[in-house]
Order: structure tokens, then C-alpha cells, then sequence
């Protein structure tokens, strides 16, 4: 998936954050609903325009950002 066809940054709409081109959902914002449980279907229901390419290439940014991130092991704090 390319997803910089379906996400873009304009520091004049939403801060600048990352979000779906032509709308102002953000990458953080979808990202925080399926974190909080939504389904696809959910998300779809809740915000008709959003397509399920839209939502895949929320889903390939993530995976961009994250992919070039050196990750440490987690602790866990007791």
C-alpha cells in the first residue's frame, strides 16, 4: 500500500498532523480507535467517507514511522 497517496500533513488543518487526505481525521485519532477496540466496521459506520483504502494506508504509515525506529526492550516496572 502507498499510502502517500491517501495521507498528508498541512500545518494549516489539524496542527499539522498526519490525516486522510481531504478530511480531518488524523492518523493519531484513527490509530486511537482501534486501539479503544472500534472494528472496521465501526470506524466505517461512524465515518461514512472513510474508505477501507483510507484506513490501510493509516495503517502503512504507522508501519513506516515505526519501521525505521530502533525499538529498546520494555521493562516492567513492578
Amino acid at each position: 500500500m502507498e499510502w502517500h497517496d491517501r495521507i498528508e500533513s498541512d500545518p494549516a488543518i489539524c496542527g499539522g498532523r498526519p490525516r486522510v487526505k481531504g478530511t480531518r481525521l488524523t492518523v493519531e485519532f484513527l490509530l486511537g480507535l482501534k486501539a479503544a477496540g472500534w472494528t472496521e466496521a465501526q470506524i466505517f459506520d461512524g465515518y461514512p467517507h472513510l474508505t477501507a483504502e483510507d484506513l490501510q494506508a493509516v495503517f502503512a504509515f504507522a508501519q513506516s514511522l515505526i519501521e525505521k525506529e530502533r525499538l529498546l526492550p520494555l521493562t516492567r516496572v513492578v
